[in-house]
């Protein structure tokens, strides 16, 4: 490789490249190929690349076999003056060899399919003009044709180009190696110009299937429902497709009414899911009710083992020398301590016992597998719940009083009676709300029993009087 030559290809200086030719009249002859970076290319590749026409045509004069060389993906300059729509580079090379419209890449596209699918018009045009056949060609690799390619980019330009030459009228219901015409991929990409376009096209087969069985109707259906999706599927209506499989008539109607259930069976559908999903809370919070279980029963067992109070201390103080005391104030402390709190032992510990079964009566529940998801011990789930918190409270503000000095008792109670009330009516507000839910539900449950029961025998026989005679 020379890095002269490679410098005046990429800055396309005709003069450049005569003085390297005066230096040494071999050098394309030697240097047919410049590797770059994961690639192999002709000085003609990259003047094909970058549009400089002169340096092109220059290099055609002196090497006019340059037009047939092939690059690392197998392009040729053409492919790659037609892909950037250079089209005098484009005359150049089709005047030195049509025949390279039919040179086929790595994907088995010509440089004509190349032009189309790039929307490259002008160079398009001159293709065709040339070597109008090489449209025709099928892309090997996927089985489309130039059409394909069109619609599979997006190129409403060059595919009204080519529908409206006449040779390629017998190509609009052609099908790639899927079984899918120019149509299935315009509904599939959801492009509602090429698809209007193509149904006004009276050649234009609407209900064309594909391998899977599937109209374009079909893929709209199967594919979802956005604003383009309506007008596609009017401009489908109108042109008179419909679909092949036999749930498009229902898929259909939920396209057009999103809110209409389309049978019974959808209903019990829609209520299933929605209990489902009012009942999946608990599989959701199971682990963090566990932990709320183990952190209430933890609390209630200290407290129970070591009362707020305190408890009594036999302890004597020292004196000076280290020897053992006896302290009387000490001990008359410690047992107005004991006595101002076994006024209020028995609450106290009835309370947190049954905060500390309530929050292991959970844990059981939880660790027992029984039908957790069924209401009822859903509801007996809730109520023990609410007994292990409500418990915990009282312990809490039974604590908070025995050890408030009397001075502040008064106060220090009001509080807490206010702070407790309010916790109480809300807690039972909730309690009150589950139960009445549940016995709705059970009173349903029973109504609808005791229809099912007794429908049989309260079908009544039709009467139909006909000339006078009674019909049954």
């Amino acid at each position: 490789m020379d890095q002269r030559l490679y410098k005046a290809t990429i800055e396309g200086k005709v003069e450049s490249l005569h003085n390297l030719i005066k230096e040494d009249p071999l050098i394309l002859h030697r240097n047919n190929y410049i590797t770059t970076i994961n690639f192999l290319e002709t000085p003609l590749h990259i003047s094909s690349i970058l549009g400089h026409e002169k340096l092109a045509d220059e290099l055609l004069k002196l090497r006019p076999e340059l037009a047939q060389e092939l690059d690392s993906q197998r392009s040729t300059p053409l492919h790659l003056a037609s892909a950037k729509g250079h089209v005098g580079i484009v005359k150049s090379l089709l005047r030195i060899d049509s025949d390279m419209c039919f040179a086929s890449d790595f994907d088995g596209r010509n440089p004509v399919h190349i032009a189309a699918l790039r929307g490259k018009i002008d160079a398009l045009k001159e293709l065709m003009n040339v070597k109008p056949e090489a449209a025709r060609e099928i892309v090997c690799k996927h089985g489309q044709t130039i059409l394909h390619l069109c619609v599979a980019h997006g190129q409403f330009q060059a595919l009204k180009l080519l529908l409206e030459d006449w040779s390629f009228k017998d190509m609009i219901n052609s099908k790639d190696k899927n079984g899918d015409t120019i149509l299935h991929l315009a509904v599939t990409n959801k492009q509602t110009e090429i698809t209007d376009y193509l149904l006004a096209l009276t050649s234009m087969e609407v209900n064309a299937l594909n391998l899977k069985g599937m109209s374009a109707m079909d893929i709209l259906i199967k594919r979802g429902r956005d604003f383009r999706d309506l007008e596609i599927e009017e401009s489908l209506n109108r042109a008179g497709a419909f679909g092949a499989r036999p749930n498009t008539t229902k898929e259909i109607n939920l396209l057009q009414y999103p809110d209409r259930e389309s049978s019974p069976k959808n209903k019990q559908n829609k209520r299933r899911k929605k209990s489902l999903n009012q009942d999946d809370w608990l599989d959701k919070k199971r682990s963090a009710l566990m932990v709320v279980a183990s952190l209430i029963a933890t609390m209630a067992f200290q407290v129970g083992v070591q009362p707020p109070a305190g408890v009594w201390d036999d302890k004597n103080t020292n004196d000076s020398q280290g020897n053992s005391v006896f302290n009387p104030n000490e001990v008359r402390h410690n047992i107005n301590i004991f006595y101002t709190y076994l006024k209020r032992h028995a609450q106290f510990y009835m309370i947190n016992t049954i905060s500390f079964i309530a929050s292991l009566s959970i844990i059981l529940l939880l660790m027992s597998g029984l039908p957790l998801k069924s209401r009822f011990f859903m509801w007996i789930l809730m109520v023990i719940t609410w007994v292990a918190i409500t418990a915990i409270a009282l312990s809490y503000t039974i604590s908070v009083i025995l050890l408030t000095p009397s001075k502040d008792e008064n106060s220090i109670g009001i509080l807490i009676g206010i702070t407790v009330f309010v916790w109480l009516c809300l807690m039972a507000l909730l309690l009150i709300g589950h139960t009445i839910r549940l016995f709705v539900k059970i009173v349903k449950q029973f109504v609808k029993m005791v229809r099912k029961v007794t429908k049989p025998f309260t079908k009544r026989k039709r009467v139909h009087v006909n000339n006078g005679r009674v019909l049954v």
